[in-house]
Parts: C-alpha cells; structure tokens; sequence
C-alpha cells in the first residue's frame, strides 16, 4: 500500500493538535448566546424599554388654622385692600412632611408668605408679597368675625414663633393640618444670621414661613 510521505505528515501533525478545551468551549457558546441576545433586544422599542417608575402626585393641600387648645380652631386666611379673603395653603408636593411651603393662593396666583422686616413694629410682620410687591395681609378671623394679625413675636436659634394676636395679648399658634389629620406648626425660619434674609419683589424679607414638624 502507497501513502504519500507529505499525506502522512500532515495527517500526524492535524491528529497531535491541541483540541479546544470545555472551558474554550463554553466561552464560544456564552460568546454566541450573549450575541444572539443583544441582537433580539436591539429590535425592541424605546418605549418597551424605557417605562416611568413613578407617576407625579398631584399636589396635597394642608388647611392653615391658628389654635389654642382651649378654643376652637381659627381659620387662616390673606385679605387684600379690597377685602376679599385668599386661601393660605401649606403644599405636599411628595411623600416627604418635614419642610412645606406656605402660599396665599389669589387670584390663580400663588403669592410667598414671608415674615417682613420690621420698622418700629414690636413684631415682625407676616405679609403674602404680589409679583408688583404689595404686601397683603395674613390674617386670623375669629367666629365673630375678629380680625387678629399674624406676627413674629419671639426667635429661638433660627426659629422664629408665629402667633395670631388677639386681644390683652392672647397667642393663637398657627398650624398646617394634612387631610389625615397630621399636624405641622408653621413658623419662620432664618437662614442667615442677617437681618435681611433676602428681597423679594422690593421687599425687604426677614424669614421664610415654612410648615414643619411638631417637637
């Protein structure tokens, strides 16, 4: 039997070749398998991969009432020169409580209630500021029809006590109160150790007015 010496040689050296290993070998199908994937999810649609985790919550409003525990619950309102009453509203814009903002809510506007530099007031005032700068005034309105002004009356580190005052110097706290009956006071807060903490709309601010929890 002829064989053909080259023949011979090559067919030794094909049969002495490493063969892949089994670690080779699932690289090749883990390689091949990974390929065949990301082509299937490169026809996927963006909206298919793209989905909001989250709805956005509507706003949740909290009535703002001045209170003593020995009489009943005052309500809140701003009052402006024409004397027509606005809402004051402390707003929930997420599931966090522990900070809100407190608004007068006029005409579809929705106007910052700040506590005002004083002149040679006592107190500092609470006023609701209009986009021109008008002050409006923030107001509790007693049963019969009363209406005591709602001032900074005294300051604890950069806390600052908001009181409806009624008469022979009676405080009223003032209160943001969620639909589910949670209950946050309403106060001014320093952010610097200023006098003016800023202007708004040419008017001079001495603390924001923030609703925030009861300690």
């Amino acid at each position: 039997l002829y064989i053909d010496a080259n023949k011979y040689r090559y067919m030794k050296t094909f049969l002495r070749a490493p063969k892949p290993s089994n670690t080779i070998r699932l690289f090749i199908i883990f390689f091949m398998g990974t390929w065949l994937g990301n082509a299937q999810i490169s026809t996927t649609t963006g909206l298919e991969i793209y989905k909001p985790e989250t709805e956005i919550q509507p706003d949740i409003y909290w009535q703002v009432k001045a209170y003593r525990p020995d009489a009943q619950l005052l309500n809140v309102k701003v009052i402006n020169k024409d004397g027509a009453y606005h809402d004051v509203k402390a707003i929930q814009n997420s599931e966090e409580t522990s900070i809100l903002d407190v608004k007068a809510f006029v005409n579809g506007e929705r106007l910052p209630i700040k506590l005002i530099v004083k002149d040679n007031d006592r107190y500092y005032p609470a006023k609701a500021i209009a986009s021109d700068g008008t002050l409006v005034d923030f107001k509790a309105i007693t049963e019969k029809g009363e209406i005591l002004p709602i001032k900074g009356v005294s300051k604890s580190g950069n806390i600052v006590h908001l009181r409806a005052i009624a008469q022979d110097n009676v405080f009223y706290n003032i209160v943001a109160i969620s639909p589910e009956g949670e209950v946050n006071n309403v106060k001014g807060i320093k952010m610097l150790n200023t006098t003016v903490e800023t202007v708004i709309n040419g008017v001079s601010i001495f603390a924001h007015i923030k609703a925030i929890p009861q300690k």
